[in-house]
């Protein structure tokens, strides 16, 4: 019997040559590598879309969530070692990487998408991202039941002796609270021209309006700015619950408030304009010829998963016209507001910027939150555009209009 082992074990070795290719002849499942910057309850939400579209189209999707979303995605395409899809941390990223050759164009439909988001994703008729997640981020928050209703007008709050929630600090995007609101009142105060002339680099940032814009903030939060810098912006959120404060200035999703109090209009909040309203959306672009991509970013974009993603806790809303009913009230009366022809919506002025200029946006906040004088803040900031190659009426433009004009859809 001893004598025959040699001859079986190599017998036993050729058949399982032989039979490990049926046996394992079925082919490894394709995979998709997206890079995300969402953490808590926005990736939960964004989680349970993918694993929906894994279930139904028998591909495994793989997030890389870094809270360094810029400078990881930077890395990742010098070092040509991109990830299939990305969020992209700005219109300026799209415009740069669309330049450079590193986004790739999409067969994909985006008509339902309201603007500016559609066109803000393309280029001419092109399209290379596609507005996954969209936010309103000119909304006064206040808790009904303690602070009286504040007034739709930036001015006329400056009378009032409410003490503001401000916290500015977001790991390597901290100061950005504090830019979306200064684009606010610019906006708000000034109207489409002055902003949309800023924010696509055909504006200087000392003197004039912008100048003015600052320090209207500055005025504003005055009583707040204390310490704003190092304190996170969804704990000073939360301030509103301890009656630490009593007025919050932001997107929905960027409040800590808690879903109950929100449902139940314990927390609620006015447009800080009339007409006029400061959106945002997370875009999705693609920078491999990874197929299974297609079909990922396609799911993405459409009703369904839209549908699906505004379904999940976290009050996303989505900018795709098809998307129209929303399980909490006040998350839908916001969402509204996308496809309302009475309001302009003008797209984050930081988000349109180089992201070098937005970089460095988010720095001189921080810098005038602590103190600093305002004016060679700005003179720096121009200096970033000139060294950019930014000329006043010879700026990129941004890959689409910034702004909807009133009463169109």
């Amino acid at each position: 019997m001893r004598g025959l082992t040699a001859p079986l074990v190599r017998c036993a070795l050729v058949l399982a040559l032989i039979v490990a290719p049926v046996a394992c002849g079925e082919p490894e499942k394709a995979k998709v590598t997206v890079m995300v910057p969402w953490s808590g309850t926005e990736f939960k939400a964004f989680y349970a879309v993918v694993k929906a579209f894994e279930k139904d189209h028998g591909i495994d999707v793989e997030p890389q969530v870094t809270r360094a979303l810029t400078q990881q995605l930077d890395a990742a395409v010098a070092a040509d070692a991109e990830p299939d899809l990305a969020v992209l941390p700005s219109v300026g990223a799209i415009a740069k990487y669309r330049e450079e050759g590193a986004l790739r164009r999409l067969d994909v439909d985006t008509d339902a998408f309201v603007q500016p988001f559609r066109g803000l994703g393309m280029h001419g008729a092109d399209v290379y991202a596609v507005p996954v997640k969209a936010d309103v981020k000119s909304l006064i928050w206040y808790d009904a039941a303690v602070t009286p209703r504040p007034p739709t007008d930036l001015t006329a709050l400056r009378s009032r002796a409410d003490r503001w929630c401000l916290g500015l600090e977001s790991g390597p995007t901290s100061g950005w609270p504090g830019a979306d609101w200064i684009a606010d009142i610019l906006l708000a105060e000034r109207g489409v021209g002055p902003y949309t002339a800023w924010a696509s680099g055909d504006a200087p940032w000392r003197g004039g309006a912008v100048e003015k814009a600052w320090t209207a903030w500055g005025d504003l939060v005055a009583g707040a700015r204390e310490d704003a810098a190092t304190f996170n912006f969804r704990d000073a959120a939360e301030e509103m619950t301890t009656r630490g404060c009593a007025l919050s200035h932001g997107a929905l999703s960027a409040m800590a408030f808690a879903p109950a109090r929100v449902r139940d209009g314990g927390y609620t909040y006015v447009p800080s304009s009339r007409e006029t309203l400061e959106v945002s959306a997370d875009f999705v672009g693609k920078f491999t010829g990874n197929r299974s991509a297609d079909e990922f970013i396609a799911y993405l974009a459409g009703a369904r998963a839209q549908q699906a993603w505004v379904d999940e806790p976290g009050f996303a809303l989505s900018a795709d016209s098809r998307v129209t009913t929303y399980a909490d009230a006040t998350q839908g009366r916001i969402a509204g507001m996308l496809r309302s022809p009475r309001y302009t919506l003008c797209f984050s002025a930081a988000d349109a910027m180089d992201p070098d200029v937005s970089a460095a946006f988010y720095r001189a906040v921080l810098d005038y939150a602590n103190g600093k004088p305002l004016t060679p803040l700005l003179e720096a900031l121009d200096k970033v555009q000139k060294e950019l190659g930014y000329t006043r009426g010879a700026s990129p433009p941004p890959p689409g209009p910034l702004c909807r004009p009133l009463n169109q859809p």
